[in-house]
């Protein structure tokens, strides 16, 4: 399988001669991410940015816009990332912004457009609007979905001045992803699978999560297909009762582990009432790190293979 390194080498000759010009639209409804003509670009708030040329001092406030960038190849346009940046370790170089700090701060440092998503859209508006009375653009992106992440990258792409690096990306994950389905497409049976996103609150994910897109695609089938999104993000309710009414029928039982769920193998075992889910009597329970299943990266795809390794060892190797 493809390893995240192969990224490098395609997309070092990218060409962009762009002016910019920008339209705010106000309100922080949840519009679709899309590209119009002539390469204009509406974020989740409904702002548009209409390009003419690549923006130049980016700084990004969301790990997975952090990891996109440099996978595009724009270190230089980089002026800061958010705490956290993890991956990859050059991000960890850059000055680090957080959107508790002041406004000031990021205008000391000149940066053209600020990349959020819309949780700091909504709970940070003061730090929006200040940014952008000083016609620092701001643009709130997060995908949910599959379809959702190529259109994400796209505007990432037109927005660095690297559309063919963009186009590069989607290429290799959808070619990576039609590999793998079709080495697993004759596996019978599959196994059946319980993807938990926040353990204290029972909760899934939604059928047309990324991280249900992984364990689909790595041959893998959601026994909660049936959950409900909650608020139009990619995690459902679930509860106790449905999965214990399932429980003979878990093969395996995923978690994802990130900052809102931090779940062990014990936690899991010893849950009241869990003893009767086949695959905790069975101790097939594996942990996933939530970045690698539930972040709209090229690394979904490492995702998928440590999913596919847990599933059926025999078809696909360790990360």
């Amino acid at each position: 399988m493809p390893q995240y390194g192969f990224i490098k080498q395609a997309w070092r000759h990218m060409v962009a001669v762009l002016i910019v010009s920008i339209m705010a639209v106000p309100g922080l409804h949840c519009a679709p991410l899309r590209v119009d003509q002539d390469d204009t670009v509406i974020d989740h708030a409904g702002r548009q940015v209409q390009m003419a040329r690549p923006f130049q001092r980016i700084i990004s406030l969301y790990g997975a816009h952090t990891e996109n960038l440099f996978s595009l190849g724009i270190d230089d346009q980089i002026i800061g990332v958010e705490r956290n940046a993890a991956f990859p370790k050059r991000a960890q170089q850059k000055m680090v912004f957080s959107y508790h700090d002041d406004p000031e701060k990021f205008m000391a440092h000149r940066p053209d457009l600020v990349l959020i998503r819309p949780m700091i859209d909504r709970g940070y508006a003061r730090l929006v609007q200040r940014l952008e009375q000083q016609r620092i653009t701001v643009l709130s992106l997060q995908p949910n979905t599959i379809n959702e992440m190529y259109v994400y990258w796209e505007i990432l792409g037109i927005l660095t001045g690297r559309q063919a690096a963009a186009a590069q990306m989607i290429a290799i994950f959808k070619e990576t992803v039609a590999e793998i389905q079709s080495r697993v497409t004759d596996i019978a049976p599959k196994k059946r699978v319980y993807f938990e996103a926040i353990h204290s609150k029972m909760k899934t994910f939604a059928p047309d999560a990324m991280a249900i897109f992984a364990l689909e695609t790595a041959g893998g089938i959601n026994i909660a297909s049936d959950a409900v999104a909650v608020r139009g993000t990619n995690i459902a309710y679930y509860g106790k009762e449905r999965i214990l009414a399932k429980g003979a029928q878990i093969d395996v039982y995923l978690a994802q582990s990130g900052a809102m769920n931090k779940p062990t193998v014990a936690i899991i075992k010893n849950e009241p009432g869990y003893e009767i889910i086949k695959a905790v009597r069975e101790n097939q329970i594996s942990i996933i790190d939530e970045r690698i299943v539930s972040r709209p990266t090229l690394r979904l795809l490492v995702g998928i293979n440590t999913i596919g390794n847990v599933l059926y060892p025999n078809l696909f190797s360790p990360n």
